[in-house]
């Protein structure tokens, strides 16, 4: 049995980790500062995980967290391109200040491997897709620079400490408990909820921008994947997390009204600053490595997604 730290542990992303783990037996400690967690998310496994209301900011924290500690789930971030825009300077203490205080603790700590949630906004907006780990990055908002600014102290700290890291560049991650009431939340848990309520969605642009959307169980398993694949193949880089697929905000719509009952149209509005246009993932790289095989298609993760919110 190992023992995993889950920064970010009452996001999204973090909950679906920490659940995942103990489902498999691990031993779970979370931090989280509630900034954009919720605690509701952890509500039914609180009492199995050790979790301690935590800023990634404070050194003194994180030290103690990463003590005893085998594996770092680092996911805590302020993840929002346009509230990045609005604020450079809070998206760069949370998401490159903070990193680089976990992995001075998780170095003094001694802990095996640290697996960075990274994202595809390092990619920027040139034309070239698919996406592959190889290309330049050119990064567009303050926050897909912090990210690129994090992913590069990760390889830092394994050239220079030995401190085995691998970086996962997270493609539209979604799923069940994906705040939909934050104005920078994902796009699907926004159209689900106001589709569910009868409410039209709106679109930014023309609605021919595509994602790879991603669900969150083949998220969690690239994770996981990165904590047991051999140190030869992986530390020290970086992996696209996708499916290789990527579907227009248009074709989401068209998707969602059968599965809402929703008969409306949506309401197309303009362009956001810092967005990119298209977005498409080669994983072969993950595929090799990392053994990692993406498990849910978007069809089967937009119903079960929708299912989760009805019931909610």
């Amino acid at each position: 049995m190992a023992r995993y730290l889950v920064t970010g542990a009452a996001g999204f992303i973090g909950s679906s980790l920490a659940r995942e783990l103990l489902r498999r037996g691990e031993q779970v400690r979370g931090v989280d500062n509630f900034a954009t967690g919720k605690r509701e998310n952890l509500t039914d496994i609180l009492d199995k995980i050790d979790f301690r209301e935590a800023d990634i900011l404070d050194l003194d924290a994180m030290q103690q967290a990463c003590s005893g500690v085998h594996y770092v789930l680092h996911q805590a971030a302020i993840p929002s391109v346009p509230k990045s825009v609005l604020d450079p300077i809070g998206s760069n203490r949370a998401n490159i200040d903070g990193t680089v205080n976990l992995l001075v603790a998780a170095r003094d700590a001694k802990v095996r491997r640290v697996v960075y949630a990274a994202s595809s906004s390092a990619y920027g907006d040139t034309p070239t897709l698919p996406k592959h780990e190889g290309m330049t990055p050119d990064p567009i908002s303050p926050y897909a620079v912090a990210k690129l600014a994090s992913e590069r102290y990760m390889i830092s700290f394994y050239r220079c400490y030995g401190l085995e890291t691998v970086s996962l560049r997270y493609f539209n991650i979604f799923g069940p408990r994906q705040d939909p009431s934050s104005p920078y939340s994902g796009v699907l848990a926004k159209f689900i909820t106001q589709m569910l309520r009868g409410q039209r969605p709106t679109i930014f642009g023309d609605g021919g921008q595509s994602r790879d959307f991603t669900y969150i169980d083949n998220a969690v398993e690239a994770n996981l994947l990165a904590c047991s694949a051999p140190t030869q193949q992986v530390a020290g880089k970086v992996f696209n997390v996708a499916t290789g697929r990527r579907v227009t905000l248009n074709e989401i719509f068209k998707l969602l009204q059968p599965l809402t009952s929703y008969s409306g149209s949506p309401v197309y509005e303009a362009e956001r600053s810092g967005d990119i246009k298209h977005s498409l993932a080669d994983i072969s790289s993950a595929e090799k490595d990392l053994g990692y095989k993406p498990q849910v298609n978007f069809e089967e993760g937009l119903r079960r997604t929708v299912d989760w919110y009805r019931g909610a």
